[in-house]
């Protein structure tokens, strides 16, 4: 399932994969060995949208190196991101460091990770997609105290993406900054969709809905992508894993949208 990039009208595969926890791994690892067979599945599946940052460990590094060893780097749409830098001088050294460990010589998506100095950062950016070291440009947060400050940035900017924090029990982003990205014409990446875990922690022992079976769906981690996947504004999202048997999950939960009363039903259920 693909959705329209809206600047563009380029699609994006809707699953996606982040990167932060599960790619920080040591090189030639058993836990890097797992991640070669995630990358493979996630790939051969037609999945593209893989998100990182050069803050992320050595995330960066790990995937670089995955791509290469795979030869996959040309069907991989390469997000990264100017992270914790001051200055036009440090975004740019910043960014030259990220091609460098990603081994590639252009990003698909180059974004402001949570606002950091961002008007300097944005027009590195900007600058980067000039010259054509990057497609398209965006901004990021995954704290909702920061939705309404995330939303004048786009009002101001107007960047191709924005990326925010989105699940089941984080629905902030419904309020404002959805309906705000529909109205301008930015693609959406919604993060942090098992709240860094913890959502399964919510739904433990507790069986499906009697529905879910009917529209294509086997475990929780299916459901709770779905729910994501379930709002028109979502243009791609990146649950993170570094286990070959969950990507499969993952890349199985694209199906029919939840309808209101079931989107309502697993909101309770979840908060029982």
């Amino acid at each position: 399932m693909k959705r329209p990039i809206p600047s563009t009208g380029e699609l994006l595969p809707v699953i996606g994969l982040g990167t932060s926890g599960s790619f920080e791994v040591a090189l030639g690892s058993a836990q890097y060995a797992q991640l070669r067979t995630v990358l493979e599945r996630f790939v051969a599946a037609g999945a593209s949208v893989i998100d990182t940052a050069p803050t992320y460990g050595n995330a960066e590094e790990v995937l670089g190196l995955l791509l290469q060893e795979a030869g996959v780097r040309a069907r991989v749409f390469l997000a990264t991101k100017l992270s914790r830098v001051r200055g036009r001088r440090a975004g740019l050294a910043q960014f030259r460091g990220s091609l460098k460990r990603l081994k590639t010589e252009r990003i698909e998506l180059l974004q402001i990770h949570n606002l950091d100095d961002w008007k300097v950062q944005l027009g590195v950016a900007r600058e980067l997609q000039h010259e054509g070291k990057v497609k398209y440009v965006g901004v990021t947060h995954y704290d909702e105290a920061r939705h309404d400050v995330l939303a004048d940035v786009l009002q101001q900017t107007r960047p191709d993406f924005v990326q925010v924090n989105y699940s089941v029990t984080n629905r902030g982003a419904e309020r404002r900054l959805f309906p705000l990205a529909r109205d301008l014409g930015i693609a959406v990446l919604a993060n942090r969709n098992f709240n860094d875990g913890a959502l399964f922690a919510q739904v433990q022992g507790k069986a499906l809905p009697s529905w879910a079976k009917q529209i294509g769906i086997d475990c929780w981690a299916q459901l709770l992508l779905r729910f994501v996947l379930s709002h028109e504004a979502v243009t791609s999202m990146l649950p993170a894993t570094g286990k070959a048997d969950r990507i499969v999950d993952h890349l199985n939960a694209p199906g029919p949208c939840l309808t209101r009363d079931q989107r309502d039903e697993l909101i309770a259920l979840v908060a029982q």
